[in-house]
């Protein structure tokens, strides 16, 4: 029996929530064998019933078991390795750090829709309008609340790179994408996840890629966002 786990993720580029689970893949440390369908293709569409019952990656199998969300993803890799760092174990800190995640599992959908992550692009000078900078606002409070309440030992939101920082990578890349000014905290905080091995190595592999999905690409002569 093959005891790998088998990761299947959209593109590097645009699939935030594939970032997300292959990143706790990654973080376990674990052997795991990497399987890739391109999001809005024929191939995905023919493949992708066979393999996630929601028809969305990322999806994890290992063995038996079939693993279908991010977040399942990441306590599915905690509990098979549960001598990494994925939480916090003081009670505030972990309530904080599980808080934290599931809002952004289940918030930001202005961020989400009006501002796609895409790894190739960098744009500048974007005016920012309504609820996108409610959000953007609202993730900078949670980046320095977690800095200054449990993560003054490390680089990251509760000191060492945990599950909190898997599920806000992807959006870290979208500031810097979009090129969103924030505050020193949530700079130094950016800097930081951006600079971790695994989510540079993702970075490295996304700009590798050649698709093009029109509906992730902001238009050059856009000014705005929101």
């Amino acid at each position: 029996m093959n005891n790998a786990l088998h990761i299947t993720i959209g593109n590097k580029n645009y699939s935030s929530w594939s970032m997300r689970g292959w990143l706790a893949v990654k973080h376990s440390g674990l052997k795991y064998e990497e399987y890739q369908l391109p999001i809005f293709t024929s191939e995905f569409d023919q493949k992708i019933t066979t393999i996630s019952p929601t028809r969305l990656v990322p999806a994890l199998k290992h063995g038996d078991a079939v693993v279908w969300d991010s977040l399942a993803i990441i306590d599915y890799c905690a509990r098979l390795t549960p001598q990494k760092y994925w939480w916090p174990d003081a009670n505030a800190a972990y309530g904080h750090a599980r808080s934290i995640s599931a809002e952004m599992h289940s918030g930001f959908q202005s961020i989400r829709t009006q501002m796609p992550m895409n790894l190739r692009k960098k744009w500048r000078g974007l005016a920012i309008k309504n609820n996108v900078a409610d959000e953007i606002k609202r993730i900078q409070t949670i980046w320095t609340e977690c800095k200054e309440r449990s993560g003054q030992d490390g680089q990251f939101l509760f000191g060492h790179f945990s599950a909190a920082d898997i599920m806000y990578a992807p959006i870290a890349s979208r500031f810097h994408t979009y090129g969103i000014e924030v505050n020193d905290v949530s700079q130094q905080y950016i800097t930081s996840i951006l600079s971790h091995e695994h989510v540079k190595y993702w970075v490295e592999q996304a700009k590798t890629e050649d698709m093009v999905i029109e509906q992730h690409e902001v238009p050059k002569e856009t000014k705005v966002i929101g």
